[in-house]
């Protein structure tokens, strides 16, 4: 629930604590998306009305000496999240990065679009969740969080995360190509997840792959530039980005996506 809903009540704060919300994906995935084919121009207000359901994304930076704590208080906080019916929240992944910056967490809660967040946070202030999200706070240098669909499964592996940060102006451009793009990556392994942040830091946008493991990565990666028309999303697309980040992460044990 949400530390990316934590700036709508008063509570201890964290030291140099970083906040972010975004809201909405989605670059593939929402019929919606499939259905508008080769539109390139589209009103941006319904750009981001897309889609059934709306994910929570946080990131937890943990201090080096307080992994093995925050692991148990977050499993606490996150299972008490989605074992509450009230709620209506459901865990979709969990991961330790373990490639790109380390001690750093990545949460995925799924909501029933706005209204399960409005929900969320009416039920939020003096709740045993509250509680149980303070207790994580000790063990935090940095938490960020944002808003944005895809479905729970366990494949095994690792998770790759890819963070660009786009040009202003460059988010329309960016998705008519990702569109075209996609189709050639599917070919060989299919995306788990997209997003875009709309409030918080803006123009940035979020890619999460599955592997079986780092020599197939490499070996996909490799055989995508035989694929028509990928060569030529990298080409267009670098052009829209001002930095690319990628992390390879782990699921935790409570984590549904595996």
């Amino acid at each position: 629930m949400l530390s990316c809903l934590v700036s709508k009540f008063p509570r201890v704060m964290v030291p140099n604590v970083r906040r972010a919300i975004s809201v909405q994906s989605i670059l593939h995935g929402s019929q919606e998306a499939k259905e508008a084919g080769d539109e390139e121009v589209q009103h941006h207000s319904r750009l981001i009305a897309r889609g059934k359901y709306l994910h929570g994304i946080e990131i937890h930076r943990v201090k080096p000496d307080s992994v093995k704590g925050y692991k148990k208080a977050a499993e606490r906080y996150f299972t008490g999240l989605r074992d509450d019916p009230e709620l209506r929240i459901k865990l979709s992944g969990n991961f330790e990065a373990i490639v790109g910056e380390q001690d750093t967490f990545y949460h995925v809660l799924e909501y029933e679009n706005h209204s399960g967040v409005d929900n969320a946070w009416k039920r939020d202030p003096g709740s045993e969740h509250e509680k149980a999200r303070d207790a994580l706070l000790p063990f935090l240098r940095s938490r960020v969080c944002f808003l944005a669909d895809f479905s729970p499964h366990e494949e095994g592996g690792i998770f790759e995360l890819r963070a660009y940060q786009l040009n202003p102006g460059a988010l329309l451009e960016w998705e008519a190509t990702w569109r075209r793009g996609i189709e050639a990556r599917k070919k060989l392994v299919q995306p788990v997840g997209a997003w875009y942040a709309q409030v918080g830091r803006l123009h940035q946008v979020y890619h999460l792959w599955q592997y079986p493991n780092l020599e197939t990565r490499k070996e996909m990666r490799e055989n995508a530039w035989q694929v028509d028309g990928w060569a030529d999303t990298v080409h267009k697309t670098s052009q829209l980005a001002r930095s690319m980040d990628s992390i390879i992460l782990t699921p935790l044990p409570f984590s549904p996506l595996k």
